[in-house]
């Protein structure tokens, strides 16, 4: 049953005095009266509402002009009680049974603006770097390349010998003349490291680390990693990656080519290099478009296959391998994907012998880099 009097306080407006009183709720307006025998009566459509919109606040209820009269109740009950007696006389009061249903309305609101910032970031924030990206000039991302080398890979880190490094140029350029368009003129570093890791850098850089290298059985194998990696630059996957994850100042400097903004952005695009990667789609296409480079160079497609079943048959899981391992598809996919790529392909193939690289001694050539450890 709804309770019909509510104690309140009255204040005439012209007087501090404080006026205990009894308020009933009619279904047209309230009737109020004071202990001292004082009978008011407020209509509805007088009263206006000063306070008890949020929870634990006294409800204060006016009427008049610039001196208003008050009524002042403690129990914010009084106003569910209104709206059950009066609901269409008093819906320019506050309902709290709209403030459970507010607090519901503002949970989910952001409930969505967390979906909406993880939708933005999975594919808003993807789909704008490739359109920024198709924008930035080749030139930024030269120079970009430049100063990340010089923070990835500095010269006293670098194997130096010159039989290996001729070979890796060999090989590049034997890839790289497969493309009808090739805007980067591409080099090809070895860090003295033992990990087995491989990273594309902006504007024609390919690091590998000594450990990728003494991995590989043949230079076919070799062959196939540098492709991948040659098209993650061509596709500018490691430039969008960067764009992706750049603050507003750098992207605006990127798009107008800003020389000034790539030394100090190359030190951070090296960390983010170190920590990014791909996207799965990303890992495909440079794999896709790699073994199309090695049929279309007449390299010997089977070592870039034969690369990925070794990790395979050792029992490595790609992970073990570094983080640029850690994003790739499945190494079994891989294998099935290009194996079945290569069978496609056959047809190109007939008639054409294909590159083995069998005037080196691959076992002798992979390890100059470590033997120059040994030199006194």
């Amino acid at each position: 049953m709804t309770q019909t009097t509510w104690e309140g306080v009255y204040l005439d407006g012209r007087t501090a005095t404080r006026h205990p009183a009894a308020i009933n709720p009619k279904p047209d307006g309230l009737q109020v009266i004071t202990q001292g025998g004082m009978s008011l009566w407020w209509p509805y459509d007088e009263i206006r509402q000063t306070q008890g919109t949020y929870a634990g606040e006294q409800v204060r209820l006016e009427r008049g002009g610039d001196c208003p009269e008050l009524i002042v109740i403690s129990d914010p009950g009084f106003l569910t009680a209104l709206h059950e007696l009066a609901p269409g006389f008093t819906l320019h009061f506050h309902n709290p049974a709209e403030r459970s249903r507010r607090v519901k309305l503002t949970f989910l609101a952001a409930l969505a603006s967390l979906g909406l910032g993880v939708f933005l970031y999975r594919f808003g924030l993807p789909l704008l770097a490739v359109l920024i990206t198709h924008l930035i000039p080749i030139s930024w991302d030269q120079q970009l390349g430049n100063a990340v080398i010089e923070q990835l890979a500095p010269p006293q880190e670098r194997c130096t010998d010159p039989d290996l490094l001729r070979v890796l140029d060999n090989m590049t350029s034997q890839l790289t003349a497969t493309q009808a368009e090739n805007p980067y003129d591409f080099h090809v570093i070895v860090i003295d490291a033992p990990m087995v890791n491989a990273f594309a850098v902006p504007g024609g850089y390919v690091v590998f680390f000594r450990g990728l290298l003494q991995q590989t059985r043949t230079p076919d194998e070799l062959a196939g990693v540098l492709a991948h990696e040659v098209q993650h630059i061509l596709q500018r996957h490691t430039t969008r990656t960067i764009v992706q994850e750049a603050s507003t100042g750098v992207l605006v400097a990127a798009l107008f080519g800003d020389p000034s903004a790539v030394a100090a952005f190359g030190l951070n695009a090296a960390r983010l290099l170190g920590r990014l990667g791909y996207s799965r789609r990303h890992e495909e296409e440079a794999d896709t478009e790699g073994m199309r480079m090695i049929l279309a160079a007449g390299i010997e497609p089977a070592g870039m296959i034969n690369f990925f079943r070794q990790l395979l048959e050792q029992g490595h899981d790609p992970s073990d391998f570094g983080a640029y391992w850690t994003t790739h598809p499945p190494t079994q996919e891989r294998i099935e994907r290009l194996t079945r790529l290569v069978e496609q392909s056959s047809g190109e193939l007939r008639g054409r012998s294909a590159q083995r690289f069998s005037y080196l001694d691959w076992d002798a050539t992979k390890m100059v880099c470590h033997a120059a450890d040994r030199r006194p």
